[in-house]
């Protein structure tokens, strides 16, 4: 079983109220690359909530083997170029929204735990500098889910050939 993070977080932006009402629209962008190239478009939209496609991850071989996969979420909103209290308060916007989001991940949480998947208990939030889009308020987080693998060795994955 894995854990589907798009899904989970367009249903999110598609039906919280605070991201209803600012305009969020969601997408699915692969990586920092993919959240740019979504920014250049917001001449369409003013807010985006986007998720990579794409995470980092390791397996861990130790005593209970599993697969770390890092989900990146991005969050982006214009305000007047130049103005630093429209920032701030696009900034304090989503940070908002970034606590009504973990307020369902938290529940969401205990869900998975029931499949043995495991979300990090810390979800870190960062605000991206205002130099990196003029105009646009971003930020993004990163969630860490741990899903148990099986690193049985199977003889059938194997040729006997030596």
């Amino acid at each position: 079983m894995n854990w589907n993070a798009t899904a989970f977080f367009e249903k999110l932006t598609e039906t919280n109220r605070l991201a209803q009402q600012e305009h969020f629209r969601f997408c699915s962008v692969s990586g920092l690359q993919g959240f740019e190239e979504a920014l250049a478009a917001m001449g369409s939209t003013t807010a985006f909530v986007c998720v990579a496609d794409n995470s980092d991850g390791y397996t861990d071989i130790n005593n209970s083997p599993h697969t770390r996969r890092i989900k990146t979420v991005f969050m982006a909103m214009r305000h007047a170029l130049d103005s630093q209290d429209a920032r701030l308060e696009c900034i304090y916007t989503m940070r908002e929204l970034f606590r009504q989001f973990m307020s369902v991940l938290i529940l969401e949480k205990t869900k998975l735990q029931e499949d043995n998947i495991y979300l990090d208990p810390r979800v870190r939030f960062t605000e991206i500098p205002q130099y990196f889009a003029s105009g646009c308020a971003c930020a993004y987080f990163q969630i860490a889910v741990d899903i148990y693998t099986d690193l049985r060795l199977n003889p059938s994955e194997w040729s006997s050939a030596k």
